[in-house]
């Protein structure tokens, strides 16, 4: 494909959103009009896309490098690209692509800069206002002994008189990128990348989104185990320490509720930039990425936020919809077919007609789309947590480690510990199972056909062990798959 006419792409990023919060999934209580009507359409909504991790910085160097996190050590918060390694912003850029890049990080080391990845990190002119970053500005937290302060929840919060939204940052990110596409440069595709930070907690969420999920049709909550058997340390622990055993079903719907209007306002600004899109007469040579880097409780299990080594799929299924230019087949609606977000770049590539300069393990998702094909993967990996004695693998970089008042305490305070709770884990996932691998706790396996809750863990059933077997194998050749890269250089040998 000549670079003259490669299509522009939009990597449209929110942080935290769970697959299943989408209308056209089946949920009564979702409001995603413009996902739906995209996937109506001209895209193709994944149901079983997985990421690769379930926290946000080693899920995004996953899903940029077609690596997964094993492969060069990516599993913290703290351990992000390095420049030597592959970016397909960077790739991207290196094409030729203005890459405009509006939202949050979680990627490359703030201090290597951002020249490399991208022409724009945008800053807009007008700045959020200060109380708009619900993390610091958390009065809506309440007493520390009460069960609001670990909670997330902030619920409806108030614009003021002369605002039509409630303006963060992404609101500003949003706008920055419709004026881009309105005045966007004539000689270069464009790469808009939207990393926004909703519905990523805490909760909270401005009119009419607050007001526009119906408390009625919310789906059944995920309950709380009595005892917690079977399921890893790392929930309980977080279970104790969140405090909201005593919640009522009306206060937790009310949390869910404000959760699927914080969806329903990123389903309205993606809809904004489509309609720019349509109204520059650029929308039919665009390539539409819209995808989660993770999910998240929304009070599935009585719990609340995510954790770094536990795969519910709450956490590890995300949204994934594709819309490709109008040169490539499409055949619209909802897939079926497993597949994870290192398959991402790989479409990019496949796009393109870029041959990437490094071994990754993501997998074109183009004849899905076109519907060649039904099945892509017969398996979907997810992985974190550490080893006991890899202190540098705490995040102690995070407040939350060692003050109570950090929002995160209840979470990565336990990461602190050399118990079980932190321990290394890695899922393997077919459509019929679910084995997860934990090296100081006793592993998992649940049947999704019976159990999609995951609820049981069956890894002691006998009537299971030919299952587990199995799936222990496919784990083993999934590690000697993708255990290293070779660089695609190679070295003179001296004499």
């Amino acid at each position: 494909m000549s670079k003259n006419t490669r299509p522009h792409i939009i990597i449209f990023n929110p942080d935290q959103w769970r697959s299943d919060v989408m209308g056209h999934l089946g949920n009564a209580a979702a409001v995603t009009p413009n996902l739906d009507r995209m996937a109506a359409t001209d895209g193709v909504s994944f149901r079983n896309a997985f990421c690769q991790n379930t926290v946000c910085t080693p899920s995004r160097c996953s899903f940029m490098s077609g690596w997964y996190p094993h492969v060069r050590g990516h599993r913290t918060m703290f351990h992000m690209m390095n420049t030597d390694e592959p970016v397909l912003l960077k790739t991207l850029k290196d094409e030729g692509y203005f890459v405009w890049w509006g939202g949050k990080n979680d990627l490359v080391p703030s201090e290597n800069g951002y020249e490399a990845y991208c022409d724009v990190k945008y800053k807009p002119e007008k700045a959020p206002r200060r109380e708009s970053n619900l993390h610091a500005h958390d009065v809506w937290r309440g007493d520390p002994e009460g069960d609001n302060y670990y909670s997330f929840y902030a619920g409806k919060l108030e614009k003021g008189e002369e605002e039509s939204s409630y303006y963060d940052g992404d609101w500003a990110n949003v706008l920055g990128a419709i004026d881009l596409i309105r005045n966007a440069p004539e000689d270069r595709p464009l790469c808009i990348y939207l990393p926004l930070l909703y519905p990523h907690p805490p909760y909270g969420v401005e009119e009419p989104w607050f007001s526009m999920i119906d408390r009625e049709k919310l789906p059944a909550r995920i309950q709380a185990p009595d005892d917690w058997e079977g399921k890893p340390s790392l929930l309980k622990g977080i279970y104790e320490r969140q405090k909201l055993q005593g919640w009522t079903e009306n206060r937790w719907n009310e949390l869910r509720a404000t959760y699927y209007g914080m969806c329903a306002r990123v389903d309205h600004q993606f809809g904004m930039v489509m309609d720019a899109l349509r109204e520059a007469g650029m929308y039919e040579d665009t390539a539409v990425f819209f995808f989660s880097d993770h999910g998240d409780f929304t009070g599935d299990y009585g719990l609340v936020e995510k954790t770094q080594n536990t795969f519910e799929d709450v956490l590890s299924k995300v949204p994934f919809i594709v819309k490709p230019p109008k040169h490539v087949d499409v055949q619209s609606g909802v897939s079926d077919a497993l597949i994870e977000l290192i398959d991402f770049p790989a479409t990019v590539e496949a796009l393109l007609g870029v041959t990437p300069k490094h071994t990754h393990f993501g997998k074109s998702l183009l004849p899905l789309i076109a519907g060649e094909q039904e099945e892509h993967r017969d398996a979907v990996f997810c992985e974190g947590g550490r080893l006991h004695g890899e202190e540098h693998c705490m995040e102690k970089g995070s407040i939350s480690s060692i003050r109570p008042e950090g929002l995160y305490w209840p979470r990565v305070s336990l990461q602190q510990n050399e118990g079980a709770e932190h321990t290394k884990a890695v899922m393997c996932r077919t459509k019929e199972y679910k084995y997860v691998r934990r090296f100081y706790e006793s592993d998992e396996l649940y049947d999704l056909r019976s159990d999609p809750g995951e609820t049981k863990n069956r890894i002691n059933d006998p009537a299971l062990a030919e299952i587990v077997s199995g799936l222990k194998d496919r784990l083993l050749t999934f590690y000697q798959e993708t255990c290293d890269v070779v660089p695609h250089e190679t070295h003179q040998r001296g004499h």
